[in-house]
């Protein structure tokens, strides 16, 4: 089959594999019971953020395997990689299963499974948008929006699970399937040859301009200072949607007063609200740019927190509407940032320099729950780190106006042939 047809087989594939790895956005279904559950076998009354570490390395470790991963990706070609990532992410879930401790859950949800996202997301997402540099910003979307569906679909089924057979079967249940399904997935993926184009494709003039001077490798990538103001506000645009996302359910529960089953909902609406957020902002900033996508998506979040701030047991509806805000703004952080990093680096290093690029995403993963879980302890509330989600937030779109004026800079000093656009 011609490559230009083919690609779109590999992208399903792709999608169906991030939607597998996309179920660690569902933590928050898992934390509470497993919470009960072990407190139950140690004898020590633990709560869903004395979890919180073990998804807090989750997303921590990521980037290891992204990195390490995404040099063999750009080398050899993303299937092998996908095989054994599936395999780790898989063994981590099931893993999960037999925890007897915090610690024992650590190592098999945080660090198992963790490395196993990295070096599977690393690769869908890179391998998908090399195949289609006609829609580098719709594609970097809809891959990281399968990875986002994943905590639409999950969560319901998890609380199912979890009910019946309680929350270790859940864990062995999910993890068996996802591993089967990541494993079976791969054969169809296949590496994307260098500079390929779609047949009958003629970049337009808007991305023509978009692409780099150059293919830059990660050195390359870390010799320019705008790699350092696009890694400061991946961090601050992840931050509230982080932090967000590991204590969604228990929020929902003591904020405003929902049920367990009622907070699983809010759980799925945050994470429709980031599916979406993912492919919208992918396709507008194939217009208006990836840049000034951004700079809305940091206000859309401020303000989402600050109705989130003022929710209560009596404003439900205030609380719902800043949640899907959040989710809105985070997906399309996610769903812009891989395309991003490939218009401003190269396509071809992008699985290496994208990884580098996700460590702004584990500082984020670290600092948002910790933040959150430290500052419920303290203050018995949210508020306070809603207000410093909020600063992260504003610190995100003041960054999209130094971006801009870095790049105004950048052109002032190369030939202007090749103009990096915003």
């Amino acid at each position: 089959m011609e490559l230009t047809k083919k690609r779109w087989i590999i992208l399903i594939a792709s999608c169906f594999i991030n939607l597998c790895i996309g179920s660690i956005y569902a933590w928050s279904v898992f934390a509470a019971p497993m919470a009960a559950y072990l407190s139950g076998l140690t004898g020590r009354t633990l709560t869903p953020g004395d979890l919180a570490i073990a998804f807090t390395i989750c997303n921590s470790v990521g980037p290891i395997t992204m990195i390490s991963g995404g040099w063999i990706n750009d080398r050899f070609g993303p299937k092998k990689v996908i095989l054994v990532g599936g395999i780790l992410f898989g063994g981590g879930m099931i893993l999960s299963s037999f925890a007897t401790s915090v610690g024992f859950l650590v190592f098999a949800y945080g660090i198992v499974l963790g490395l196993g996202t990295g070096m599977v997301y690393g690769c869908t997402i890179s391998n998908s948008i090399k195949f289609f540099p006609d829609k580098r910003g719709l594609v970097g979307g809809v891959t990281t929006a399968a990875y986002g569906l994943s905590s639409v679909i999950i969560p319901p089924v998890a609380n199912v699970l979890i009910s019946n057979s309680g929350v270790t079967s859940a864990f062995l249940i999910i993890g068996i399937a996802f591993l089967l399904i990541i494993c079976v997935a791969s054969f169809f993926i296949e590496k994307c040859p260098a500079n390929f184009a779609p047949s009958g494709w003629t970049p337009s003039a808007v991305q023509l301009a978009r692409s780099p001077r150059e293919e830059k490798n990660w050195k390359g990538m870390l010799a320019s200072p705008i790699f350092y103001v696009m890694i400061l506000l991946l961090i601050s645009g992840a931050f509230a949607g982080l932090m967000c996302t590991s204590q969604a359910s228990p929020i929902a529960q003591k904020m405003v007063g929902l049920s367990a089953a009622a907070a699983t909902t809010v759980v799925s609406i945050l994470a429709l609200f980031n599916t979406g957020g993912r492919i919208l902002a992918g396709y507008i900033s194939d217009k208006i740019g990836r840049i000034n996508t951004l700079a809305i998506t940091s206000l859309l979040s401020v303000a989402g927190l600050i109705m989130l701030y003022f929710s209560g047991e009596n404003s439900v509806g205030t609380f719902y509407m800043g949640i899907s805000m959040i989710g809105l703004s985070f997906g399309s952080l996610m769903g812009v940032f891989p395309g991003f990093t490939a218009d401003q680096f190269g396509a071809k290093n992008n699985s290496v320099n994208y990884g580098i690029m996700f460590i702004g995403f584990a500082l984020a993963g670290y600092f948002g729950p910790s933040i959150m879980r430290n500052v419920y302890s303290a203050d018995g509330s949210y508020q306070r780190a809603f207000v410093i989600a909020a600063v992260c937030g504003l610190t995100g779109f003041i960054l999209t106006f130094v971006y801009k004026w870095a790049v105004r800079y950048q052109n002032k000093n190369v030939n202007n042939n090749h103009k990096v656009t915003v």
